[in-house]
């Protein structure tokens, strides 16, 4: 994601448990519409949600190291057009999307998010290691 100046950002650390997807949503809910945003709100929540689920399934795959629980990073940047949702795990593994069946319970929260943003994409994370995950939106 190209770096930018955003006069809006929060930022919240969360164990890679089951509990942190509604966290994370709570948190982007409540920090967007005090920042006179909650037409996107909803969607954002939604979005923040999928990524935040995928950081920690991803967090706690077999083959990574695990000294304690691993964290995931919910950073949110706004300005009065715009929100970027960015979630940032220690796996280095892009996210891939899947096909899956009409019957399956998971697995369309890629498609999900490429459906309600307006881009979204994941890069590598130099001198830190892992990925970011990011998601745009516009306001109305």
């Amino acid at each position: 994601m190209q770096t930018t100046t955003w006069p809006r950002t929060s930022s919240l650390a969360l164990g890679a448990l089951p509990t942190a997807p509604s966290c994370a949503r709570l948190h982007a809910g409540a920090v967007l519409r005090e920042w006179g945003l909650a037409d996107v709100a909803e969607t954002a929540e939604l979005v923040v949600s999928e990524l935040v689920t995928n950081a920690v399934q991803a967090s706690i795959g077999p083959a990574l190291p695990r000294i304690g629980i691993p964290v995931v990073h919910l950073r949110l940047l706004a300005d009065r057009r715009r929100v970027v949702v960015e979630v940032w795990d220690g796996n280095p593994q892009p996210p891939v999307g899947k096909q899956v069946a009409p019957d399956e319970e998971h697995g369309r929260g890629l498609m999900l998010v490429e459906a309600l943003c307006e881009r979204w994409g994941s890069e590598a994370v130099p001198g830190r290691g892992g990925k970011v995950v990011w998601a745009e939106l516009q306001s109305q």
